[in-house]
């Protein structure tokens, strides 16, 4: 008995799974466990027969000396334990790479030549791997051992490929090749330490004689690479699967964060045909349009999960759709037809009846707009928000007359029309989406909660953009604040940056922090798997206020930014929080 394989695992193996668990646990999701478990189990399963098989074929094998003792099918405890590890520290790697990935947009129904040509391409060479297999297995000579890693990995990783080449060939190389490459180096190192101290021995007549490096035979790098490869296409798969799942609704009404493996077989076997393309198409606008217009809003989609960040993106977009319409429109006659047709849009969409009407109306609208409209899941989000963001539009086209914002109880008003009502629409997402144990009271109470913190993003939002907004004859400081300054809104647009500005942003910012202290308890009483993504949301923008509230700040295109990093690490927080 001996512990050298034992320690290989307490120095090499296990401090990176718990580096990697402590990093990722603020990220953890059900479906994430999930994936895990799956993987594991799969990678336990399929790779006993073939690891037993090789040591009761003296392939490779373990001195007495270098393991504890207890066997599975002569596979030592060590070696069952490197199964789980490896197959969890690689998913984590991938699960971190791949957490800000929006799988739906890699989903195609149209079939072009491109994809057909990878499709056959990549199975043409899957299969020349397992022919030079077979071959070298059948000559049972020096190759043997590598011709049993390639019939034994490249028959899985035909049947991943086949399942799932659209995102193994859409996705970033980021997402598929580094998180194969990185453990798999990693492993190579051990690997090396572990063949050079004995801790396990490849017989000489099993193998190539051919070294990466000194101590690295071939076939272990082509295991360790074929192993990790294997895992992370499984994962591809699984999140493949649960992109056509959560992308129609239509095909698939119910499914939970953890559905079945049938399910998940099931949607991976349906013919891409049956994709809907507009819906895929709504998807890529809309995360465009977040990408464009938001950054905060960006960072923060990428910890919401399923269908809710799918609902989220689509009620983003038709907001960010409406605004521009009325904002980018050629004049004040212009905006408010947008508004009137944006009313009819609604209205027609809460009767319910009259489908061929509501797409009329749709059809109406410029072309780049109409998917948004399309898409936004009206069925399950409550009119009176849509109507009140409306009054909201209707109170900045007032600027073409007089300055509306005269006082804070108007300023007020204003972001609770503009921004409050998107916060509450995102709450009833929210609650549409997660099982909650909330009463009707306490539901309302969050809501409007959400409304409060909505007006003190607004109110960031325009602290931060006071120059930009004075370049279009708008100016959201109230008036009676200016007058206490001897100021009126028309000498805010001749000259923006005055020095009194610094002291009426500061108060526009301490009123927006106020609002956010006040409805913060709120907010944290959210279900616990979107409270942490919400926290995300709302500490992302809000930290544009304190950015704005210390002596200095970067501008770009007239606005404060916040450096990426810093968005990260706030992020963090609120989701450690």
């Amino acid at each position: 008995m001996g512990y050298d394989y034992a320690l290989v695992h307490l120095y090499y193996t296990i401090p990176p799974a718990v580096l990697l668990t402590a990093l990722y646990k603020p990220l953890l999701t059900s479906t994430d466990v999930y994936k895990i478990l799956f993987l594991i189990f799969i990678a336990v399963t399929a790779t006993i027969p073939w690891d037993s098989y090789l040591i009761r074929h003296n392939v490779w094998s373990y001195p007495s000396d270098a393991i504890v003792g207890p066997t599975l099918f002569r596979i030592p405890a060590e070696e069952l334990f490197f199964f789980i590890i490896q197959t969890y520290n690689t998913t984590l790697i991938y699960l971190f790479l791949s957490k800000p990935i929006f799988h739906p947009i890699y989903l195609k129904s149209r079939r072009t030549d491109d994809w057909i040509n990878a499709k056959w391409v990549g199975g043409a060479l899957i299969l020349g791997a397992l022919a030079y297999g077979w071959l070298l297995v059948a000559q049972h000579g020096k190759g043997f051992y590598m011709g049993l890693i390639l019939v034994w990995a490249t028959p899985f990783v035909l049947l991943l490929w086949i399942l799932a080449y659209q995102l193994i060939c859409g996705l970033p190389w980021t997402q598929t090749l580094l998180p194969v490459l990185v453990p798999t180096f990693y492993l190579w190192v051990i690997d090396t330490i572990a063949l050079r101290r004995g801790t396990w021995i490849i017989e000489s007549g099993t193998k190539l004689g051919v070294q990466v490096w000194r101590g690295l035979e071939i076939e272990e790098a082509v295991f360790f690479l074929a192993t990790n490869l294997l895992i992370v296409l499984g994962l591809v798969a699984f999140d493949n699967a649960l992109a056509i799942l959560i992308s129609f609704p239509k095909l698939y009404p119910t499914i939970t964060s953890t559905p079945s493996p049938a399910l998940l077989v099931r949607a991976l076997l349906m013919p891409s045909t049956k994709y809907d393309q507009k819906r895929l198409d709504g998807f890529q606008d809309a995360l465009k349009t977040l990408k464009r217009k938001s950054r905060s809003f960006y960072l923060a989609s990428a910890v919401f999960q399923g269908r809710l960040r799918v609902d989220l993106m689509l009620l983003y977009s038709f907001c960010r759709v409406a605004d521009d319409l009325v904002d980018n429109a050629k004049s004040d006659v212009d905006a408010r037809k947008s508004i009137s047709k944006l009313r009819d849009f609604l209205d027609t969409s809460y009767a319910g009846k009259n489908v061929a009407q509501l797409g009329t109306i749709i059809s109406s609208f410029p072309e780049s707009s109409q998917l948004a409209l399309e898409l936004l899941p009206t069925q399950y989000l409550p009119p009176g928000p849509f109507y009140a963001l409306l009054k909201g539009f209707e109170m900045d086209l007032e600027f073409s007359n007089f300055f509306p914002i005269q006082d804070h109880t108007t300023l007020e008003l204003y972001g609770a029309r503009v921004a409050g009502t998107v916060a509450e629409l995102i709450i009833e997402l929210v609650y549409y989406h997660t099982a909650s144990q909330t009463s009707p009271a306490q539901r309302r109470q969050i809501v409007h909660a959400g409304n409060t913190m909505g007006v003190a993003l607004q109110l960031v939002n325009i602290a931060r953009d006071i120059q930009t907004d004075a370049k279009i004859d708008r100016v959201y400081i109230p008036t009676d604040w200016l007058k206490e300054q001897n100021l009126t809104p028309k000498d805010i647009i001749r000259n923006p940056e005055r020095p009194e500005m610094i002291d009426l942003r500061q108060r526009l910012l301490k009123y927006a922090m106020d609002l956010y202290y006040a409805a913060r308890p709120k907010i944290d009483m959210l279900p616990r798997d979107a409270r942490g993504p919400m926290r995300v949301a709302v500490e992302s923008y809000m930290e544009i206020g304190r950015v704005l509230q210390g002596p200095t700040y970067q501008v770009k295109a007239g606005r404060a930014t916040v450096p990426k990093l810093r968005r990260i690490i706030v992020a963090w927080k609120a989701l450690c929080t």
